[in-house]
């Protein structure tokens, strides 16, 4: 039997007992273009290391490679495709600094947007200029994941009560999350322009590509970077400390609490509805995206001060 067929039974199965299983799907669909059409028999552990540690692929990523190959020869093995699974060992690991969530300063931001005119201007670019400045400021403005803002459907956004409904997060939940009367414009126009891929009405994505068909974390991420290398935002480490898209959403979280500061507000009050906003499950998830920018060290010093100064005794 073919590699492919089995692939293919293999996701519709796990489907069947309903799981998205979308990342899994595409590692495997990679897995198969990278070796060709061979017999499912043919699959050598050469061939499975080399996929699974090509490119300098980071630890996490590599063991999420390997899990989902082990089980898709488990089920060949079990369905009786195979006699033996052709896994490896799995694979070592290695050790990497944990990344540092980068926090775009104001200026960042407005050279980042700037720079998207310049970053799409080639006609075969997948998405144009207007789609990347407002999917970036929904990112922002909303403080969304990524894939949240790729699956926004027409029928998801309320313009007259500035609320857009997320649906499918990352914990299979669902929430409403209220616009700016800023963000609710940008949105308004963008959606009235001339041009937008809206055939199926409600039931069209909020952003397409050129064409019209659904946006690619490929083609996304390389409209980003090349916008953040016109902009000239970068910082060392190399390309596996780069500034990221998803750093959007942490930089809205820390401006959010750097403005809270400043406003010398409550904030064990309004932390947990950041978490609530943010589609977090509890608030320590939120305080691991509250990384300590000079601006919050700044503000956090200096409630500290106001406070201990109002508790000494003289």
């Amino acid at each position: 039997m073919s590699l492919e067929a089995v692939i293919s039974n293999y996701i519709a199965h796990q489907r069947s007992l309903g799981k998205r299983y979308r990342h899994e799907a595409t590692t495997l669909a990679a897995f198969g273009r990278s070796i060709g059409d061979i017999a499912i028999q043919d699959v050598r552990p050469e061939m499975i290391l080399r996929f699974v540690d090509r490119d300098g692929t980071g630890y996490e990523t590599r063991s999420k490679k390997y899990r989902a190959l082990s089980y898709l020869f488990l089920f060949a093995v079990t369905r009786h495709y195979l006699r033996t699974s052709p896994m490896p060992k799995r694979p070592r690991k290695r050790v990497y600094s944990a990344y540092v969530p980068y926090i775009y300063s104001e200026s960042e931001l407005k050279r980042l947007l700037a720079a998207i005119p310049a970053a799409t201007a080639n006609p075969q670019s997948g998405i144009d200029a207007d789609t990347l400045r407002t999917f970036l400021l929904l990112l922002y403005g909303a403080g969304l994941r990524r894939g949240e803002a790729m699956r926004l459907k027409i029928a998801d956004v309320d313009l007259p009560q500035s609320l857009i409904h997320v649906r499918g997060t990352k914990f299979f939940k669902s929430r409403i999350v209220p616009l700016s009367v800023s963000l609710t414009g940008i949105i308004r126009t963008f959606m009235a322009r001339s041009g937008n891929h809206y055939s199926a009405g409600r039931d069209s994505r909020l952003f397409s590509t050129r064409s019209g068909t659904a946006l690619s974390d490929t083609g996304l991420g390389v409209a980003f970077r090349r916008s953040c290398a016109i902009a000239g935002i970068h910082r060392d480490g190399g390309s596996r400390n780069q500034p990221r898209m998803h750093d959007l959403r942490h930089s809205a979280a820390v401006h959010r609490v750097t403005a809270w500061y400043r406003s010398d507000v409550d904030l064990n009050d309004l932390l947990p509805k950041l978490a609530t906003y943010l589609g977090h499950v509890g608030l320590s998830a939120t305080q691991r995206y509250l990384t300590m920018t000079q601006d919050l060290l700044a503000e956090a010093g200096a409630r500290f001060e106001a406070f201990a100064g109002g508790h000494r005794h003289g």
